[in-house]
């Protein structure tokens, strides 16, 4: 695992570790953009959690996932094969998953969504 960026997010509720989450410390919406992976869990709300943002990281799938595919968070924060419809890409599998649950390697990728026009 190579991290380039890891910063610390208040969590909003508990979290469990390898998921994605938001800059508000939450899962985000199926398809919405994160801002990163939990390195470890959050057993309660304002728990400081490290979270992931650039670089390399292990989040749990929530799915069986092909090495390269490109990847979207479920409503759980697990990472899954991206699907049309404007969902955001926030992550490349750099290994597969046979199944939900396994945990696998991605490449973040910085999710459009967090830089809006002033």
């Amino acid at each position: 695992m190579t991290t380039l960026f890891t910063d610390t997010v208040k969590a909003g509720a508990a979290l469990s570790a390898c998921r994605f989450v938001t800059l508000a410390g939450v899962y985000p919406a199926v398809g919405a953009a994160a801002y990163g992976v939990t390195r470890t869990a959050a057993a309660a709300k304002d728990d400081l959690v490290p979270v992931d943002v650039i670089g390399t990281a292990q989040v749990e799938a929530g799915a069986a996932i092909a090495a390269d595919a490109a990847l979207m968070s479920d409503a759980t924060g697990r990472a899954v094969t991206l699907t049309a419809g404007g969902k955001a890409p926030v992550a490349r599998a750099l290994t597969a998953a046979t199944a939900a649950g396994d945990v696998i390697e991605i490449l973040l990728v910085p999710s459009a969504g967090l830089v809006t026009a002033a």
